[in-house]
């Protein structure tokens, strides 16, 4: 069930319903503060709607990579775990040949 929990974001007070728990919203709060905290002192000049923007960029960038290092990996282990198998399938033929099979 969802339920309203209270929070500010650069001095704004908003009222977020969601069906986690108050402390979950308020720590995705405080780590979105933070992040927009990083970006203004970056970029002390930016005005809010730019340091929102900048921050949401560095944020999507940081969530993206590792999502396309997730894929880059899983396609290397892929290669790897097909290679193993083909060396342990020879093992295996070597050490036990198939019934029937004359060596």
């Amino acid at each position: 069930m969802k339920q309203a929990v209270d929070v500010t974001i650069l001095g704004r007070r908003y009222t977020v319903r969601s069906s986690s728990s108050p402390e979950e919203v308020g720590r995705v709060a405080d780590f979105v503060n933070e992040q927009l905290a990083q970006t203004a002192a970056a970029a002390p000049t930016a005005d809010t709607l730019n340091v929102t923007v900048l921050t949401l960029l560095n944020i999507a960038g940081s969530y993206l990579q590792p999502q396309d290092n997730k894929q880059l990996l899983s396609s290397q282990d892929q290669e790897k775990l097909e290679g193993l198998l083909r060396r342990v399938d020879s093992a295996v033929e070597d050490q036990y040949p198939p019934c029937g099979d004359s060596r």
